[in-house]
C-alpha cells in the first residue's frame, strides 16, 4: 500500500548503501503521521548506524525513543531547526517538522507521566507557558489527547491511555505478515538450492 517506499527492503538498502539518507527518512517519519508505523524499524536502524551516520535529526529520535532523554531531545530539536534551515531539501517542511517533533516529545512524555507541570513542559517544547497551554488546549479540543488542564495548579492531568485493541491486533498482524513472508521465502528459496 502507501507504505511501500518505507518497507524493510528500502530501509535495508538505505542502511547498507546510503546512511546519509536516514536524515530524510527520519524527517519524513516525523512530518507524516501515516509513516509512524515505520518508526520502530527506523529507530533500530538509527541505533545500528549511529557509529556510521548521525545528525541532529536522527539524534533527536534516538534521544526521545531510545534513551527517553527529554532534555537531550529538547536540545536536539533546537539543532534540528538549524539543520533543516540549511538543508535545501528540508527547508520547506521546517515548521511542520518542529510542530510534529514537539508533539512526539509531548506524547512520549505523557505516556510516562500522569500529571505534568505546564511550565516545565513549555520549557521542554521551547515555548512560553501561555503558548504551551494554548497548544495543549488545542490538542485536547481536537481529540488528539485524553487529558484535562488544571489551570489552578498549572498542570495537565492525563486520562488513561493505552494502545487500543484494534491497534494491538493491527501491530500483531503486521508482524505475522512479515514473519510469514520471510518464512515463505526461506522455504521457497531453500527448495531451489
Amino acid at each position: 500500500g502507501q507504505q511501500a517506499p518505507f518497507n524493510q527492503q528500502y530501509l535495508a538498502a538505505i542502511q547498507i548503501n546510503a546512511q546519509h539518507l536516514l536524515r530524510y527518512v527520519a524527517t519524513a517519519v516525523v512530518v507524516n503521521k501515516r509513516r509512524r508505523a515505520v518508526l520502530k524499524d527506523l529507530i533500530k536502524i538509527i541505533q545500528q548506524e549511529a557509529y556510521e551516520y548521525s545528525d541532529p535529526i536522527t539524534q533527536f529520535l534516538e534521544c526521545l525513543f531510545v534513551h527517553y532523554d527529554f532534555d537531550g531531545a529538547q536540545h536536539k530539536l533546537a539543532e534540528c531547526e538549524a539543520v533543516i534551515e540549511n538543508d535545501f531539501f528540508l527547508t520547506g517542511c521546517k515548521d511542520e517538522f518542529i510542530e510534529n517533533a514537539r508533539l512526539f516529545i509531548f506524547e512520549t512524555y505523557c505516556r510516562i507521566h500522569q500529571c505534568i507541570d505546564i511550565k516545565m513542559l513549555a520549557e521542554r517544547l521551547n515555548m512560553d507557558q501561555e503558548a504551551a497551554e494554548k497548544w495543549i488546549a488545542n490538542l485536547i479540543l481536537n481529540a488528539r489527547l485524553n487529558a484535562k488542564i488544571d489551570s489552578q495548579s498549572g498542570t495537565v492531568v492525563m486520562g488513561t491511555q493505552s494502545q487500543s485493541v484494534h491497534e494491538q491486533i493491527m501491530d500483531k498482524a503486521k508482524q505475522l505478515s512479515v514473519k510469514s513472508f520471510m518464512l515463505a521465502n526461506a522455504v521457497v528459496g531453500g527448495g531451489r538450492t
